[in-house]
């Protein structure tokens, strides 16, 4: 039974990653295609999205079968359970990156607006998070998973400041409203890019040591 159990473990970090890794695919093409206007890109990251529901469910269909099947305890149980958590967090970031995807062809259609604050160190830096917190999950390292709660710092005040910087653009440029009001629209997705990939890493940290961080402010401290 016990090796059993490891091979299924093994089975669904597999299916786990392999989920994380369409959703790194998605994000990063939807943030280029946005960016550089792409729309038969922006398409691929629609089309990319039925695959990634099909893989989330996947992954909890096979979690759900474990502990059925064999009621883990300790630490394989908080694995299965915090895997179970991710893998809703990653098929949220999916939709995000659909979400930013369908806003090319709007931006697309109307001209280049130059964003009034850092959107491609946003991007970078989620991206980098969601990739980060992936990492813990494979290495095992709550440390890398601290490092994840502790950027989302930076992502939350470029957030702040676009807001601002948006609102101050258009009164200055009016015409520009709707495309400046996408912007701040992917500006506030990949925040919310930024909090999903914060509860991956919340979750590696629980299921490593057994200790619930969420809504905590010393996630990023050692106790």
């Amino acid at each position: 039974m016990g090796k059993l159990l490891r091979k299924e473990i093994t089975k669904l970090k597999q299916l786990t990653l392999g989920l994380g890794a369409l959703v790194e695919d998605a994000l990063r093409n939807a943030v280029a295609a946005f960016e550089e206007g792409d729309r038969e890109l922006a398409d691929e990251v629609v089309r990319a999205d039925a695959e990634i529901n099909r893989q989330e469910i996947d992954v909890e269909e096979e979690g759900l079968k474990i502990l059925a099947l064999h009621q883990p305890v300790a630490i394989d149980l908080r694995l299965i359970i915090a895997i179970l958590k991710m893998n809703n967090d990653l098929e949220r970031i999916g939709d995000l990156a659909v979400n930013i995807a369908e806003r090319t062809a709007f931006v697309a259609g109307r001209g280049r607006t130059e964003a009034p604050f850092d959107l491609p160190r946003m991007a970078d830096a989620a991206r980098s998070m969601l990739k980060k917190s992936l990492d813990a999950l494979v290495n095992l390292d709550a440390g890398l998973a601290r490092e994840v709660c502790a950027a989302d710092d930076e992502i939350d005040d470029i957030n702040r400041s676009a807001y601002a910087r948006v609102n101050a653009a258009i009164r200055e440029t009016p015409d520009d409203a709707e495309s400046l009001g996408a912007l701040l629209s992917v500006s506030h997705t990949l925040e919310r890019v930024a909090d999903h990939a914060t509860n991956i890493a919340q979750d590696v940290i629980y299921m490593l040591e057994g200790n619930i961080v969420r809504h905590r402010r010393d996630a990023t401290t050692d106790e």
